[in-house]
């Protein structure tokens, strides 16, 4: 089905030539409605990315424009300025239990839910490198969650790696980092990771959004999220960026996750699971 192009007009609250303005509250709130993309010749970094805005407008034309992501009509930003703030704003903006909003505020910096962005603004430039990952890797799964019509219902760790893979696509594309870069760190940063290290990556667990939060809690964040990135990197090699935006699309229709992965990519997850082991050994190496 051809999808509409996205509409990137952007309506600014609480803003000051497209700056996030200051808050008593630390909380500012940023609705964003996407009406035209930005033009290819006006993309230009750092020029086109000097404001929390423009830095969602951009790479909202990079995800639609490149990549084929539907990025929806209408996106609220949250600025969160602590993260006690951060974490009060999980619950009353983006609707969490209270339980799960303090335990993703422990260490998340970014959460993309169904047209949110909930960002714990750390007080950086916003258009730096870092918050042009975090803004690209959160509104690939606003992207995903319009496809999926729904939240969690994909495997966690393909929404992680992929959220990853086109983070890292939209830093190349703007001239600051190489995925062929961010490929070679996450191969030296997994090497003594415990699933490697025990042959049992056990996707079952990592598949589920709590099972994904308890193990990279456990294991250590950065080398499960590079773990999530190299398996998304290899699926996307072997069988293309459009079949894994497919995948993400059944869940539309069905939300059998073993049945939709098995549809989308011609195996079980446990057939899979076996085939990327046997590649992350020789990632590793």
């Amino acid at each position: 089905m051809k999808r509409r192009r996205p509409r990137l007009l952007v309506a600014l609250v609480a803003l000051a030539a497209g700056t996030a303005a200051c808050s008593p509250t630390g909380r500012v709130v940023l609705p964003v409605a996407l009406e035209e993309p930005v033009p290819a010749t006006a993309l230009r970094y750092p020029e086109a990315f000097g404001s929390h805005v423009a830095v969602v407008r951009g790479v909202a034309t990079l995800l639609s424009r490149d990549l084929g992501l539907p990025v929806p009509d209408h996106v609220t930003v949250y600025l969160y300025a602590s993260r006690a703030i951060f974490e009060r704003g999980l619950v009353n903006d983006g609707r969490l239990p209270t339980l799960r909003a303090a335990e993703l505020s422990e260490f998340a910096i970014g959460v993309g839910k169904r047209r949110q962005l909930l960002l714990h603004d750390t007080g950086g430039p916003p258009g730096g490198p870092d918050w042009v990952r975090l803004i690209a890797h959160e509104l690939t799964h606003v992207a995903q969650i319009e496809l999926a019509q729904g939240e969690g219902r994909a495997e966690q760790w393909l929404a992680e790696g992929m959220a990853e893979w086109v983070a890292f696509t939209v830093l190349e594309r703007l001239g600051l980092d190489t995925v062929a870069h961010r490929h070679r760190v996450a191969a030296a940063g997994i090497r003594n990771h415990a699933a490697l290290v025990a042959a049992r990556l056990d996707l079952e667990t990592l598949g589920s959004p709590r099972g994904f939060t308890v193990r990279h809690l456990k294991e250590g964040s950065l080398p499960t999220y590079q773990l999530a990135f190299l398996m998304a990197e290899y699926l996307i090699d072997r069988d293309g960026f459009e079949r894994v935006v497919e995948y993400f699309s059944a869940f539309a229709k069905s939300q059998n996750r073993h049945a939709n992965f098995e549809r989308a990519f011609g195996q079980s997850i446990d057939d899979f699971e076996r085939e990327i082991l046997t590649h992350l050994k020789t990632v590793v190496r």
